[in-house]
């Protein structure tokens, strides 16, 4: 069982406000009681009291943001050390040939959190974030139109698997997931099949991938590949000239206030946008609403609102069920027909839900690794926070 160790505001009463941490932004966020802005504070401790109760795995974390007010904060404590000692140690896809680094998931110096702090892994949400810079180089004309194609930043005589098909892919489809490679990334990560896995157990990440022989031509279907967005992070240098985390930290976070972030890097040193950001949940509540606001942070415009757009309508479908694809933001419907929920999601429950009809921000993490085990997922985290919306 789960134990929850903080919260700022639970069940209507306001705690005192924390101090603030060394290198903490200023401006920390306002919080209000959860019926001072129109949420029902029985519903999100009934939330709660499932999370701590394990019904929902290990998540680390839950967030709710609305009218740019903390409404509920909570934080629960596992002993990861004791969870996952026999993983940690017993080779399989998830730390094979990184035994004792930044890929062996189940390594505790680094998974869930930093160095045992409170930087969260952000998984695939790292994509989203990658999204976001890509968007400021765009509007600042520092990055190509994405319709440029992609081999124009390699030399194709170093590229395996050419061909008439791999010559039309764009930025747009790397972007959109759509981008017609032969990868398998719907297996278990658990499984040495998953395409991501083999990527990541090879040196060159970005040879690996772009190298893939094309299956479908781009730009018609749906494929989920976190290839796709290592190969963003050798363009945007090939293309600017600058490392995507140094500019990240110029345009993006400095911006934001957020002074604390770790990013992992592949085995070459390109800094690794397919799943190695780490951030405090607060921070990745301040970039979710960017999202919310149109890329405005304190009136200032941050990410061009065009991008905001652009990024969350549907490119692509996903599923049967309705689900959408941007770029690089998931597009979950529910309620009246049409409304869309625009969310972050990475491996192990990381969640920044952007609820716009309803004004709110929700940031789920946690560290659910392991296939056929309770998880959260972003289905029922968005069904179950939009229970506590107070009719107006």
């Amino acid at each position: 069982m789960m134990r929850p160790t903080a919260f700022i505001v639970a069940m209507g009463l306001l705690g005192s406000a924390p101090a603030a941490q060394e290198g903490s932004p200023p401006g920390e966020w306002p919080t209000a009681p959860p019926a001072a802005v129109g949420l029902d504070p029985r519903v999100l401790a009934s939330i709660d009291a499932d999370i701590a109760a394990g019904k929902y795995g290990y998540v680390d974390t839950m967030l709710v943001i609305r009218h740019g007010k903390i409404a509920y904060e909570r934080t629960y404590e596992h002993d990861y050390d004791r969870i996952y000692r026999r993983e940690a140690h017993v080779a399989g896809p998830l730390n094979a040939h990184h035994s004792t680094g930044p890929y062996n998931y189940f390594n505790t110096w680094w998974h869930p959190n930093y160095r045992r702090g409170d930087l969260h892994t952000m998984q695939s949400v790292s994509k989203t974030v990658t999204s976001a810079v890509i968007g400021i180089a765009v509007g600042r004309r520092e990055f190509p139109s994405l319709d440029t194609p992609v081999l124009s930043f390699f030399d194709v005589n170093q590229v395996a698997n050419v061909d008439d098909r791999k010559r039309r892919m764009t930025i747009r489809h790397l972007m959109t997931m759509t981008a017609g490679l032969d990868w398998n990334e719907d297996l278990p990560y658990t499984d040495p099949g998953n395409s991501a896995i083999a990527m990541e157990a090879s040196f060159d990440w970005v040879k690996f991938t772009i190298g893939r022989p094309m299956a479908r031509e781009p730009g018609t279907s749906f494929q989920y590949c976190s290839g796709a967005t290592e190969l963003l992070s050798h363009v945007f240098h090939a293309a600017t000239g600058r490392d995507i985390e140094e500019y990240a930290v110029e345009h993006l976070f400095e911006p934001l206030g957020i002074r604390r972030h770790f990013w992992k890097r592949s085995p070459t040193g390109l800094v690794d946008t397919e799943g190695g950001l780490f951030l405090a949940p607060r921070d990745l509540a301040r970039i979710a609403h960017l999202y919310l606001r149109d890329g405005t942070w304190e009136g200032k415009q941050v990410v061009p609102a065009e991008w905001v757009k652009a990024s969350t309508v549907p490119s692509v479908t996903v599923s049967r069920a309705g689900v959408k694809y941007g770029y690089m933001w998931w597009l979950y419907p529910y309620g009246r027909k049409g409304r869309l929920a625009v969310t972050g999601l990475g491996f192990g429950d990381q969640l920044p839900i952007v609820l716009a009809e309803h004004d709110m921000v929700v940031v789920f993490t946690g560290w659910n690794v392991l296939p056929d085990r309770p998880s959260l997922g972003p289905r029922v985290a968005i069904d179950r926070v939009l229970e506590a919306v107070r009719p107006r």
